[in-house]
């Protein structure tokens, strides 16, 4: 591949090494949002928003816009929302990070700021990457925004498990994506297999996983190159509005 897009990228004040990580690799791109741990105090499950965690989250969504910057590397903000539902500065971003884990604080599914920022983020058609328990992303997908384009991470590995999603058939819904990133190989052998290569793309969940590592695992997947092409490059630039060219100009 001689253009890759890392399209599932943590970068903070404490990961900002992203790029040595990429250093003599294909990877030309990436979605990039913030570290969680610089949204919202992940191992307080009674933790209150204030003024403090909102001043470090917009912060944190800032510094990855600045990110745009990057010589010779193409990033896609995404903007990494909290109970705040700030709709400020949408407009700069690619798109959507919502992601919470079972035992950590959590969304304000019922609050009218959480309708108006969904309503807005919809009215934007801007892409989610949906990191949720099971229940809150079937909420999410059939009733809270039904009309938004849906990446799961990690094939649904903490959404509650790929398998669970197969059986919900909900990998067939035409706005449901999928990411690769720390799942196993032989999981994403089996989406393709079941579902094809046109809803699902690379991701290596930095800082988490290594990129170059979480890269080598899908070039060595015993599948066209057709369908590498898609998963590594294409299939992201097309869910992101970008124009794909029989060679992408990254510039």
């Amino acid at each position: 591949m001689d253009t890759v897009i890392d399209a599932h990228v943590h970068i903070g004040s404490s990961t900002q090494d992203y790029f040595q990580y990429i250093r003599n690799s294909n990877i030309k791109g990436a979605v990039i949002f913030p570290h969680v741990d610089e949204i919202y105090a992940r191992y307080i499950s009674n933790f209150k928003d204030n003024k403090k965690w909102q001043n470090r989250r917009k912060v944190a969504n800032d510094y990855v816009l600045s990110l745009k910057t990057v010589e010779d590397f193409k990033v896609f903000p995404f903007y990494f929302v909290w109970n705040d539902f700030n709709t400020e500065k949408l407009a700069f971003y690619n798109g959507i990070k919502w992601h919470r884990h079972s035992d950590e604080p959590t969304y304000d599914y019922k609050s009218e700021k959480c309708k108006g920022f969904v309503n807005e983020i919809q009215k934007r058609n801007l892409p989610v990457i949906l990191e949720e328990e099971f229940e809150n992303t079937l909420l999410f997908i059939n009733s809270l925004a039904p009309k938004a384009r849906v990446i799961i991470p990690h094939c649904g590995l903490l959404n509650g498990g790929y398998e669970r999603f197969c059986k919900f058939t909900i990998w067939e819904k035409e706005k449901i994506y999928t990411d690769t990133s720390l799942a196993e190989p032989e999981i994403v052998e089996d989406y393709i297999k079941r579902y094809g290569h046109d809803r699902i793309m690379f991701g290596s969940d930095f800082p988490f996983g290594f990129p170059k590592m979480q890269l080598n695992e899908i070039l060595e997947l015993e599948i066209s190159e057709e369908a590498k092409e898609a998963i590594t490059t294409l299939n992201i630039l097309k869910l992101l509005g970008e124009k794909v060219k029989q060679k992408i100009d990254m510039k």
